[in-house]
């Protein structure tokens, strides 16, 4: 994949996102993706594979943080099949508190399909409601 066309695809992902369009965002993904969430009980946050499982993944950010944002983006092409995307995630939880982080993702790229994306935020606990 040449850079400029992995960069559209980190530009894509990222505005799939903030779409808050499931299937658009699965588009971008091959079958046998994986995502590895900033959080969870293991060394790589929590790893989620193949299509139904990543995709539930996603759906429960979405449910989770139905204004979520990911604003400030930059995206940079570091070799042919791999990327980064940082990004600043603002969002409001149910109980009203608010997400004010940094982070990143490294995307893995295939034949023009994300297959894999590992997720990267500062640990900042939400902001209580004010």
């Amino acid at each position: 994949m040449e850079t400029s066309e992995l960069e559209r695809l980190l530009h894509e992902h990222t505005a799939a996102w903030n779409a808050h369009d499931i299937d658009r965002l699965m588009g971008l993904f091959a079958d046998d993706c994986e995502f590895e969430a900033s959080g969870g009980p293991d060394v790589c946050g929590t790893r989620y594979a193949g299509r139904a499982e990543v995709q539930a993944a996603f759906a429960a950010v979405f449910e989770t943080m139905p204004d979520a944002h990911w604003g400030d983006g930059r995206h940079h092409a570091i070799a042919d099949c791999y990327g980064v995307s940082e990004w600043r995630l603002t969002a409001t939880l149910a109980d009203g508190a608010r997400i004010d982080v940094l982070g990143c993702d490294f995307l893995t790229v295939r034949d023009g399909t994300i297959v894999r994306k590992s997720s990267f935020r500062k640990q900042r606990p939400p902001v209580p409601q004010a």
